[in-house]
């Protein structure tokens, strides 16, 4: 009965030393990506979620706090980035291209995305959990879901500029709870580096530009004393350091949970 007992006991001591040890190491972020454009591929591990063809969250939305991201003009080819690509938020609305060669039904041919989203997964340096739509796009035409069906796969990645249609300019939603003396700014679609790491508002008559504090994601917000009043133009610079002004971008009689949409973009 003792040996039994024992002879159990072993068992239940080795099962619980393998829990511990399966599944992929830990590995810890890689650099941040800047700015610093080139030609040069980096790897990375690719995962997908949400669903097969779609645009990730089952929202729309994202740790970014972007809506609509199935939409125009990201029209659902988004990814989330672990630490050094989504950077606390600093990294939203940036743009990569990324490709795999293998398996067999990869194309080797870089599809376009958007980073709308954040995840803490340590499985690689750099990780893309992309889109189901995003993922399958880096397969060969009529591969997607047996791309999709591999899981994890090595991918090679470079952030590139974003391009979008001229009639697409840098946009704001003034998000919900915000008033007079609290304001709360979603930055969105912005050009070129993509990204946003300062913005900052002036009233109509003023030549005080008064910055606003990192929330979270791409949005930014302000808390004042003093009432705000519109019109007030938004001054946004990029991690690139490009400064955007949208002169009376936000108007008199501003309200909450609204969209306004500038007439500037960024290179």
């Amino acid at each position: 009965m003792a040996s039994s007992s024992l002879l159990l006991a072993c068992v239940v001591v080795t099962a619980m030393v393998s829990a511990v040890s399966c599944g992929p190491p830990k590995v810890p972020p890689g650099p941040n990506i800047t700015t610093s454009y080139g030609d040069k591929w980096l790897e990375a591990k690719a995962t997908w979620y949400g669903a097969p063809k779609g645009a990730g969250p089952k929202d729309n939305g994202g740790a970014c706090g972007y809506k609509d991201v199935d939409k125009a003009p990201f029209l659902g080819m988004n990814s989330c980035g672990n630490d050094p690509i989504f950077k606390d938020g600093k990294g939203c609305g940036s743009c990569f291209e990324i490709k795999c060669s293998k398996p067999e039904a990869c194309s080797d041919k870089p599809a376009l995305i958007h980073v709308t989203d954040m995840n803490d997964e340590p499985i690689a340096a750099y990780h893309f959990d992309l889109s189901g739509l995003a993922f399958g796009a880096m397969a060969k035409d009529g591969k997607d879901e047996e791309l999709r069906k591999a899981g994890i796969i090595d991918t090679q990645f470079r952030r590139v500029k974003c391009k979008y249609p001229a009639d697409t300019k840098i946009t704001f939603h003034i998000e919900k709870a915000s008033n007079p003396n609290y304001l709360a700014l979603l930055v969105k679609y912005v050009a070129g580096d993509g990204d946003v790491v300062e913005v900052e508002i002036k009233e109509k008559g003023s030549e005080e530009w008064k910055a606003l504090k990192e929330s979270w994601g791409a949005i930014w917000r302000i808390d004042t004393p003093k009432p705000l009043k519109g019109p007030f133009s938004v001054r946004v610079t990029t991690e690139g350091g490009e400064k955007i002004i949208a002169e009376d971008a936000i108007p008199d009689g501003w309200k909450a949970d609204s969209v306004y949409k500038s007439n500037v973009q960024a290179k």
